[in-house]
């Protein structure tokens, strides 16, 4: 497995599949691994994915200091991977979570980005609120489901500012296009990849300026590319609207039916948007 030393001589690795020019993916979670992206639904056929895992997580090594967990500090860990692969613009990709620190590089690194995925992306870091009538709008397109109830009574308690850890673990169907056996199967995994520590940090004081990333965004003029799920109660689509307005040039591709994973629930869609904009 290919590896690199970050700046403070931690052990980085990423993992490389597919043909074509390569695209950093950027893993959620946050402080997840990177195995949970896959191909990406066959996106692979068209780049070659170069998914880092972040420090911490899947294959990369621990840090010696924590505090490097924070996001604004692990920017320095995607400008070494663009080092290391000489390339001197990227193709960069973040999902959800790790949308911020796409985000967070590209304010940095604005030169550096050639073209830019923000896949049904977390917002912490241009500081958009996201209100719970939004989030539960995009539930209500699921009413029909067998679950619906409970989940939704949960999410609402949670929209509501209350709830609990329970209610949390309730409303993970609205996070998925489709809540079958895999979708459940992949949601138990996913606390199995994630760094708790890590995430603890991740967003910690200090980690986002957004007035300060907003700014070069309005500057920015390449390409940029939101992708959302009609039916995703964490990032909905007025939310995912208002960060593609960030941008001058900003394109935004919402998937009918789709949640916060929209690679499982139509691959050849996700497939064919993201490798369209990107060639």
């Amino acid at each position: 497995m290919p590896t690199l030393s970050a700046p403070d001589g931690t052990l980085l690795a990423y993992h490389a599949s597919g043909s074509g020019d390569p695209l950093i993916c950027l893993p959620g979670g946050p402080m997840q691994d990177s195995g949970y992206l896959g191909s990406l639904g066959g996106l692979d056929a068209r780049r070659t994915l170069i998914r880092l895992d972040p420090r911490g997580t899947g294959a990369s090594g621990v840090p010696e200091d924590p505090a490097s967990y924070r996001c604004d500090r692990l920017v320095e860990d995607v400008e070494a991977l663009r080092v290391h692969l000489g390339l001197d613009t990227v193709d960069l990709l973040g999902h959800s979570a790790g949308a911020n620190l796409a985000a967070l590089y590209t304010a940095r690194y604005p030169g550096r980005v050639a073209r830019l995925v923000l896949l049904t992306p977390g917002t912490a870091a241009v500081g958009l609120e996201t209100t719970g009538e939004e989030r539960l709008a995009a539930a209500r397109l699921r009413s029909g489901e067998p679950w619906f109830g409970p989940a939704y009574a949960a999410l609402e308690e949670l929209a509501a500012g209350r709830g609990s850890a329970g209610s949390f673990e309730a409303v993970a169907p609205f996070f998925h296009g489709t809540w079958d056996e895999a979708a459940r199967e992949r949601h138990a995994a996913a606390a199995l990849r994630r760094n708790g520590e890590a995430a603890g940090v991740y967003a910690g004081a200090g980690a986002f300026d957004p007035e300060a990333t907003r700014a070069v965004f309005a500057e920015f003029g390449r390409p940029v590319l939101v992708v959302a799920g009609e039916g995703d109660a964490n990032t909905p689509v007025p939310t995912a609207t208002a960060y593609a307005a960030l941008f001058p040039k900003a394109e935004l591709a919402v998937l009918a039916g789709g949640g916060h994973f929209p690679w499982h629930d139509d691959a050849e869609w996700v497939a064919t948007t993201v490798g369209t904009f990107l060639s």
